[in-house]
């Protein structure tokens, strides 16, 4: 469970600072949008990252360079969109970890008793 407990700790402790940072730069240099413009915003940008991994996955040459770009305009539209629901992705993170944990723990224990 170390490792685990040790990835939540860190996301829980370290992601606040960074959202707030996206937070303020978004604030401080950009219009005010609504949730549900980052909400699309998210969608679109990670609708091209999956295009990119799709023309990939036909054999086709996408560099690591525009893979990532595209994740990174991934996560800067979940900070966004985040930011904009007054959602804190470190607690949601945290919690979802945990029941993510969990569910694997029992999984793990439910298989080792056939």
């Amino acid at each position: 469970m170390r490792p685990v407990k040790h990835l939540i700790e860190a996301v829980e402790e370290l992601f606040p600072a960074i959202q707030r940072e996206f937070d303020r730069y978004q604030t401080s240099y950009f219009p005010n949008r609504s949730p549900e413009f980052f909400c699309l915003e998210l969608c679109g940008e990670t609708g091209e990252l999956a295009n990119l991994e799709k023309k990939q996955w036909k054999g086709k040459d996408v560099s690591s360079e525009r893979l990532a770009e595209e994740a990174a305009d991934v996560l800067i539209a979940l900070c966004n969109y985040a930011n904009a629901r007054g959602i804190n992705l470190g607690e949601a993170v945290g919690v979802k970890l945990r029941h993510i944990e969990e569910k694997r723990t029992k999984l793990a224990l439910s298989n080792l008793e056939y």
